[in-house]
């Protein structure tokens, strides 16, 4: 149990949804619906996921990519912090069944550098943006990268009058993202705080 002091009043809150039925694919052996404890143990995992970004979020490196030069677009995210599962300031406040899905709700007590670190992404250089991101069924959270690449890339069209090579910055979630199947795939929404440091253009190279 800990006792938490006045300055960490604040708290973040979450819903994330857990599908129980197994999603239908050709790369995945799980072919049983979860548990009830395995996907509460999921979405417990997930919140934390979610929490840790947005309080640390993610360095980034960005190569736009273009196809005349044969150039490849690529997002490489590097986590700059993390929160544990048992992490005791990260509680479940509620769950609810729907089938097939189960909801939970859940809250974090940031301590006082945490709050520093989301008041730094909302009072700094970063800006809001907020993007769809897309992705196979067999990797549910690459759909997040992509709209993180998503969310960069509207960033840079509404500032930059032409296209750079590369950028490099620091991103974070501003809230929990939304999950649902589309059209065979994932498809994600999420908001995000966006802080571009460097831009390269192409006349560097």
């Amino acid at each position: 149990m800990i006792t938490l002091p006045l300055f960490a009043q604040e708290v973040l809150r979450g819903e994330v949804k857990i599908e129980m039925e197994p999603v239908p694919s050709f790369f995945t052996e799980n072919t049983r619906p979860l548990t009830p404890s395995e996907a509460k143990q999921t979405g417990l995992e997930d919140a934390a996921r979610y929490f840790g970004a947005m309080i640390y979020g993610w360095s980034f490196r960005y190569d736009i990519g273009e196809h005349a030069r044969n150039i490849e677009e690529k997002l490489e995210l590097t986590t700059l912090g993390m929160i544990p599962v048992n992490d005791p300031r990260m509680i479940l406040t509620d769950i609810q069944m729907n089938d097939p899905n189960m909801y939970l709700w859940v809250d974090y007590r940031p301590e006082e550098s945490q709050l520093n670190r989301i008041n730094k992404w909302k009072a700094g250089s970063a800006r809001t943006a907020q993007a769809y991101g897309e992705s196979p069924l067999e990797d549910k959270y690459a759909a997040l990268e992509d709209a993180a690449r998503a969310a960069i890339r509207s960033i840079l069209r509404g500032n930059e009058r032409n296209r750079p090579k590369e950028v490099s910055g620091f991103i974070s979630l501003a809230a929990f993202p939304q999950y649902w199947l589309s059209k065979g795939q994932w498809t994600t929404f999420g908001r995000f705080h966006v802080d571009i440091r460097e831009i390269i253009p192409f006349a560097a190279y």
